[in-house]
């Protein structure tokens, strides 16, 4: 009973009708709404796993997962079974629902990495010959075919003889009696064809009269002379409805034959489809697949940036606010948790968003978290949210409280904890079937067997101890908390007693936490603050709301000092965290610019590596090219010389061709410069000119002249005219000439010749594989290169063209030409 309250307080039927909003088929929306809840972990992993395939398989499909043509069948085989008889329209829906079902198991067999579900689809049936047969038999419009059985064709041939044969005389009858008949029309009065025939002028045309006008002014008869033929039609159509009835009660006991695997079908299906809306209900609200965690493995549980699934709808589709996050990151030790604070401060949506967290990882649905995920499987979720007032039962809102709670403690200490791990994984606990995975859970079904006896439960409570007298509550409370903290897993409770705020100085299983609460704005942020205990802001408010000074200080003396001095001292403590998270918060942008530009840079230092590597092969290429070119030429020269007997004029003209090859190609060395006499200040020189030895005074300018002093006289003389006192003549000085722009010989024209060296084939590769081998091979490239990509879709060749487009190689590409493959082929010239 108490599981059953705690869904309705946590509005888990809500979430159901959200998720029955991503289902495909009938079956799975009634699933989803009606969603069971695993009694073993088994089972959740299980589902877990399914919905993490139908993810990864639906990210890789274009279209997503089709449910086409699987319809709701159940009640037409429990029919078929009674010895029933379908309708053509239920025959109809058995056979899409086959062709539906071959489909999915295709899709799923054609997938890799898909354990679970091709184990779940491996001993699906889908009779393709029942689904033949059924459409052999039945058409488009429900209606059994005239190819169902030879006699019914026949029956039909003469069927439409004799209304051809009534047609006639209708006919030939209207033009005879044109002035006794309403309007030139045949019609049907049930399985009669009659004609509308003036009142007055009945006896014109003598007949059975089946139907009259609203105004009495038309007669519908039947002649006398297409009665028989009537009557025969009659029979004809008698016959033609037991054989077609005859027909589909074949088709019936042929369905009815196999409705154990027709049952098993669609069960698979439903199982398929509301896995699909797991899936994509999580996508939808962005969640992350939970791990559940043991927590005597000293294991914390991790949900960061958790929102309550409910909000994010209500944001999406009601125009609601934006849904702030919270996190919950509560260490292996603790079993109670205390959240304090104001009213409206988020802390009962803590308590509920906590629930449903737990609720939809044991349902198989992500959690919307940020990864990772990390949360214990609870065997039980129990809560007491709200007000359980009645008027009815007399019941005071603290009465309600501890009705709810006793039924709690009774859940936990009555052991309603079940031995799950008794249940096989295929039983039918979800409202779905499951496929058999015993061999590959066994160790976590025993593993959940030895842990269902320790009550693995989350229990939620709200405003625990409120409604009567403080001191009587508060008490009442930490005796409650103390007891859940021996009995339960984990324990979430909010409070504004401040006497809970103590216990966790007291045993190191509690822990405290708050929402935080904007005095500047008189209004809460509807973050979790984690290690602080919540303050009063009663008498801050009613200060800022206008209530008289005098009256909230008397307020404060009645409270006392210490509480004044412990509301400081939380304030300090909160103040001091919203410093720290913004300095983290700093700290965490300096990281990401610092990774942003750590990136950057190694992307171009990566960029100049790979240019620098390409320019070097380019390098040895046009090196390589040129000494084969030479030694090309000279053996060109050889072989001039070894034809007949060669003269001395044609050794020189080799030996020309030889020395002009070498300067060509050989690169050119720099003459060193021949060292020669150079006067400096101070030096001792001699001027022939005038046979003295003077004394270098000042050093030789851009002219060629230089300052000499011989006895008292100076002078300036030329360069050419002095020398060395051991005879060595000066150098004369050159003035530097600027150096000739260098002339680039024009390119030898190589012709292009298609060989199996140059020519690189393509086809049945993918892009990315194909831009690989395409820039291995215009960096070796010394002419142009053929790339054969073939037809196809013309996606290769899209991808080709665009590689080549960018490639600072390539100087231009064109299609081949018809005889080397045309545009199937392309032809890339290299720069």
């Amino acid at each position: 009973m108490i599981q059953s309250e705690t869904l309705e307080l946590l509005e888990w039927h809500r979430l159901c009708q959200h998720l029955a909003t991503f289902a495909a088929t009938k079956l799975g929306a009634t699933a989803a709404r009606h969603l069971k809840i695993p009694n073993s972990q088994t089972q959740s992993e299980l589902l877990l796993e399914q919905t993490k395939e139908i993810y990864q398989l639906e990210s890789r499909l274009t279209t997503g997962l089709s449910f086409e043509g699987i319809q709701d069948i159940g009640d037409s085989l429990e029919r078929a079974e009674r010895s029933g008889v379908l309708a053509g329209e239920e025959l109809l829906a058995i056979a899409t629902t086959l062709a539906g079902a071959r489909n999915l198991r295709r899709v799923i067999d054609n997938q890799e990495d898909l354990p679970i579900l091709t184990d779940l689809v491996a001993d699906l049936r889908t009779y393709p010959e029942l689904e033949q047969e059924i459409h052999r038999c039945i058409d488009e419009r429900a209606q059994v075919t005239d190819r169902a059985s030879q006699k019914l064709g026949e029956i039909r041939t003469d069927l439409r003889r004799v209304r051809s044969q009534i047609t006639q005389k209708l006919q030939n009858i209207l033009q005879a009696k044109s002035g006794a008949v309403q309007e030139q029309l045949i019609t049907q009065r049930g399985d009669r064809f009659v004609i509308p025939v003036k009142a007055p002028q009945k006896d014109a045309i003598p007949g059975i009269v089946h139907d009259t006008s609203t105004s009495g002014a038309t007669l519908y008869v039947e002649p006398n002379s297409v009665v028989p033929l009537g009557n025969q039609l009659r029979q004809i159509i008698r016959r033609e409805q037991a054989e077609e009835e005859t027909i589909r009660r074949i088709l019936t006991e042929q369905v009815a034959a196999v409705k154990p695997d027709l049952e098993r079908l669609l069960a698979i299906a439903t199982t398929l489809d509301l896995a699909t809306a797991r899936s994509r209900y999580s996508f939808w609200l962005g969640a992350n697949p939970p791990r559940f965690i043991q927590r005597e493995d000293r294991e914390m549980i991790t949900l960061r940036n958790l929102r309550h699934p409910l909000l994010v709808w209500q944001q999406q589709h009601e125009q609601g606010q934006p849904v702030v996050p919270v996190d919950l990151l509560i260490s292996p030790q603790i079993r109670v948790v205390t959240i304090t604070g104001p009213n409206t401060g988020g802390k009962t949506v803590t308590l509920k968003t906590l629930g449903l967290a737990a609720l939809m990882a044991k349902v198989g649905l992500f959690v919307p978290a940020r990864e990772p995920v990390e949360i214990p499987w609870f065997d039980k979720v129990l809560a007491d949210i709200g007000d359980e007032q009645s008027l009815q039962q007399s019941l005071s809102t603290f009465s309600g409280h501890i009705r709810r709670i006793s039924r709690i403690l009774e859940a936990l200490g009555n052991g309603e904890v079940e031995e799950q791990g008794s249940r096989g994984a295929g039983e039918q606990e979800t409202g779905v079937i499951s496929p058999s995975l015993s061999t590959q859970h066994s160790a976590l079904s025993t593993q959940h067997s030895r842990l269902s006896t320790q009550h693995s439960a989350l229990v939620l409570l709200d405003e625990v101890g409120a409604g009567t007298d403080p001191v009587e509550g508060s008490a009442l409370a930490i005796a409650l908390l103390q007891y859940l903290a021996n009995h339960a897993q984990l324990t979430i409770a909010t409070t504004h007693f401040g006497e809970l705020k103590a216990l966790k100085y007291e045993d190191d299983r509690f822990e405290n936490a708050s929402v935080e609460f904007d005095e500047s704005t008189l209004s809460p942020t509807y973050r979790l603050l984690w290690g602080i205990p919540g303050r009063s802001n009663a008498l801050t408010i009613a200060l800022r709301l206008g209530l008289k000074p005098e009256v909230v200080q008397e307020a404060k003396t009645q409270v006392g000092e210490a509480t004044d001095e412990v509301n400081q001292v939380i304030a300090g403590l909160e103040a001091q965290r919203r410093r720290q998270e913004t300095k983290a918060a700093e700290a965490q942008v300096l990281l990401q610019q610092a990774e942003r530009l750590y990136k950057e840079v190694s992307a171009k230092a990566a960029s100049l590596e790979e240019r620098e590597s390409s320019l070097r092969a380019s390098q040895e290429v046009a090196v390589q090219q040129a000494i084969a070119q030479a030694k090309g030429e000279i053996a060109q020269v050889i072989r001039r010389l070894q034809k007949g007997t060669p003269t001395a004029q044609e050794a020189q003209q080799a030996t020309n061709a030889l020395n002009q090859i070498g300067r060509q190609y050989q690169p050119v060395t720099p003459a060193k410069p021949k060292v020669g006499f150079m006067p400096k200040v101070g030096d001792r020189i001699r001027v022939p000119k005038l046979g003295q030895i003077a004394e270098v005074i000042a050093a030789p300018d851009e002219d060629g002249e230089l300052s000499v002093r011989f006895g008292l006289m100076k002078m300036t003389v030329k360069l050419e005219d002095v020398e060395s006192l051991d005879g060595q003549k000066a150098e004369p000085v050159v003035k530097p000439k600027p150096a000739p722009a260098a002339v680039t010989p024009p390119p030898q024209n190589v012709p292009e010749i298609r060989t199996s060296k140059n020519t690189i084939d393509l086809r049945g590769k993918r892009v990315a594989d194909a831009e690989y081998i395409l820039d291995k091979a215009i960096s070796e490239a010394t002419g142009p290169i053929w790339i054969i990509h073939g037809y196809g879709t013309g996606k290769l060749r899209q991808g080709v063209h665009a590689f080549l487009q960018q490639h600072p190689r390539v100087n231009n590409y064109e299609p081949a030409e018809q005889a080397d493959g045309g545009p199937g082929v392309t032809v890339a010239h290299i720069k």
